[in-house]
């Protein structure tokens, strides 16, 4: 590194999205695919069924993506403050700019963005990621940031998160992020079996299936939230601090929990309390198929090898 006018040079660098990443770009277009793939061959379904059909694979479709597309988010936790702070090492420029920190469960993602975006004679939007993920060197991605000479908002929040730092973060929240990140994977496997068995005659055990869906995805946001418990060091940025809350994944997940353990304790009730119609909504080719004998008419037997001999037919009728 070298200096450049008394300051230290800015090498570019890429640039990450501070909500999304490429895996979780993927996650979604994936289950989008399939989703519209359903939509394509929905008119193909005759009847009544066609609308349990569409509420059923779009709102499984829907729970699946979830559990799987918030391992990638960055909004978890999220803060921001808008300041007025330095902005180069070396320097007594201050800059008037908007400072975000996003928390996921791999890793963090810090924002600067001047206000305006042109100041000092330069254009001051930065978007850097450091992540803790397993097989990835937090300490390592930190001292690189130090090696592009980015600015001082940015490195002073990435050095908060460093496993040499006082504050704790790192461990609080990497610890919570794997323990998060695990029972989300578990309940996945589990809404795979849900599937599974829903779609065959063991409504019982895909309702027990959904609630443990629902458990794991609430256990991974408790596992999370473990760190509220835990005092924060403070972030501050001269007399302005950030202040975090719980972001939208956080929310979408401990929604989906919810949900979960609702259609799985339906699905378990109404296997005790009226499995015949359990079977039949789940199952729409039984209602087709079990019309006639549901509507008490009689069912009509004779043998053709009468009508051959010219014998009088034997009619056998039977009400069910």
């Amino acid at each position: 590194m070298t200096l450049w006018d008394g300051e230290l040079s800015f090498y570019p660098q890429p640039r990450h999205a501070a909500g999304i990443s490429v895996p979780l770009l993927i996650v979604i277009v994936v289950f989008l695919a399939l989703a519209v793939s359903f939509l394509l061959i929905l008119p193909g379904i005759r009847g009544h069924s066609r609308w349990f059909w569409l509420v059923r694979v779009l709102l499984s479709l829907f729970i699946g993506a979830e559990i799987v597309a918030v391992h990638f988010s960055a909004e978890w936790s999220v803060g921001r403050v808008n300041t007025n702070t330095s902005y180069k090492a070396f320097s007594a420029a201050r800059v008037r700019a908007h400072v975000g920190l996003h928390v996921g469960l791999e890793g963090i993602n810090i924002t600067l963005t001047g206000i305006p975006v042109q100041q000092l004679n330069e254009t001051i939007d930065y978007n850097e990621q450091f992540s803790w993920r397993l097989g990835e060197n937090y300490a390592e991605e930190y001292t690189e940031a130090l090696e592009k000479g980015l600015p001082d908002p940015v490195l002073y929040l990435a050095e908060k998160f460093t496993p040499s730092s006082p504050c704790g973060l790192y461990r609080q929240y990497r610890l919570a992020g794997h323990y998060a990140s695990a029972t989300l994977w578990v309940a996945f496997c589990l809404w795979l079996l849900s599937n599974a068995l829903l779609s065959m005659p063991v409504p019982l055990y895909g309702g027990l299936a959904l609630l443990a869906t629902g458990a794991f995805s609430l256990f991974s946001v408790l596992a999370f939230a473990s760190i509220s418990s835990v005092p924060l060091c403070p972030l501050r940025f001269g007399s302005s601090a950030i202040s975090s809350h719980y972001g939208a994944a956080f929310w979408v997940t401990l929604a989906t929990g919810v949900l979960c353990l609702f259609l799985g304790a339906a699905v378990v009730s109404l296997h005790y309390a009226r499995p015949s119609a359990l079977r039949t909504f789940l199952d729409q080719s039984v209602r087709n198929c079990g019309n006639q004998a549901r509507e008490g008419s009689p069912l009509n037997f004779s043998n053709p090898v009468h009508k051959q001999s010219g014998a009088s037919d034997l009619i056998i009728s039977t009400n069910l």
